[in-house]
């Protein structure tokens, strides 16, 4: 068996525990928020914004500089660079359930109870944007002037921010589901395209995945059951995501210290259940290790351009960067 101390020894790494399952990845960062976050947001290519959420008090959002080991694109020596700092923040009295960077600006959008108001930040400027009578769960910038969002209750609209009363669409749940709670994620790539409109992948909090394309948004494409052993426990951490580089590829978090990957392109037209192509369970030994409850997997993101890692965070403050090594594509 090879040794699993290869891709722990750089001192930098703050590793919880060196056990047999680190194997599995090309690469594990193990990092320690001081407060847990439920939003990842990439700003660009070097950095992602990370913010609190919870209710008694004001939370911190942050933007941080990845570091430079990460964001390099070709093989390097040493990187001067071995942490995680802190570019810019400031404090939001609400907590901070969704946040979304506006494409090609200094925009952010931050949306959290008690409320469904929609905040405006650049830099320490804040401004309250129109919002809807429905709590929100999601947003997504598809253009500079083009948003889409996605409620609890499931329903998407798609809306102009100049004329933000007038929503230009809407998608209901099929009536069985209208009980659960959802997310959304928006695949990549295909963002602002007239010809090639991007799918939408909504998930539910009891684990059903609804894909649609916003050409077509009454017909959903497919339709799939996730493979997790109960409902989400807190079903505002709910999170799915599409790969940006892996086509067909998305995953989803929030049932429990568990990160899944999915292949779509397999699903039958039928529906049914769906097996994950691979399941990261690094916050579940993490927990184990410091002798505390397991945690729950608060948010998770992709990289932008290396296929198969991705960054999560936990209820726990951990936060971990990991590279599976195992990928079978069903052809």
């Amino acid at each position: 068996m090879p040794s699993c101390w290869g891709c722990c020894r750089s001192p930098w790494l703050e590793v919880v525990s060196i056990t047999c399952w680190v194997c599995r990845y090309n690469d594990l960062h193990v990092f320690e928020l001081q407060e847990p976050t439920r939003v990842i947001e990439w700003i660009g290519e070097k950095s992602v914004c990370v913010a609190g959420y919870e209710n008694s008090r004001r939370n911190e959002i942050l933007q941080l500089l990845l570091p430079q080991k990460l964001y390099v694109k070709e093989k390097q020596g040493l990187c001067p660079e071995r942490d995680f700092k802190v570019e810019r923040g400031g404090f939001s009295d609400h907590p901070v359930y969704g946040l979304r960077h506006v494409p090609d600006t200094s925009l952010l959008v931050t949306s959290g109870p008690p409320d469904s108001s929609l905040q405006v930040w650049q830099l320490a400027a804040e401004d309250t944007a129109s919002s809807s009578s429905e709590e929100v769960s999601g947003l997504e910038f598809l253009d500079c002037n083009t948003l889409l969002a996605c409620c609890v209750k499931g329903q998407l609209c798609l809306a102009d921010v100049r004329q933000p009363q007038s929503p230009l669409g809407d998608a209901s749940v099929p009536s069985a589901l209208s009980g659960e709670q959802w997310c959304m994620g928006v695949s990549p790539g295909l963002q602002g395209s007239d010809v090639n409109a991007p799918t939408i992948a909504r998930l539910s909090s009891g684990g059903q995945l609804t894909l649609t394309d916003l050409r077509n948004i009454p017909k959903p494409l497919k339709s799939a059951k996730c493979k997790v052993s109960a409902a989400s426990p807190s079903a505002e951490f709910l999170c799915v995501s599409w790969a940006p580089v892996l086509d067909g590829c998305l995953a989803i978090s929030g049932f429990n210290g568990t990160v899944h990957i999915y292949d779509t392109r397999s699903w039958p037209e039928s529906g049914g259940e769906a097996e994950p192509l691979f399941s990261h369970k690094g916050h579940i030994f993490s927990g184990m290790d410091n002798g505390s409850d397991f945690p729950l997997v608060t948010t998770h993101a992709w990289h932008p351009w290396k296929p198969k890692m991705l960054l999560s965070a936990a209820s726990d403050g951990s936060l971990h960067v990991w590279d599976w090594a195992k990928y079978h594509r069903n052809s």
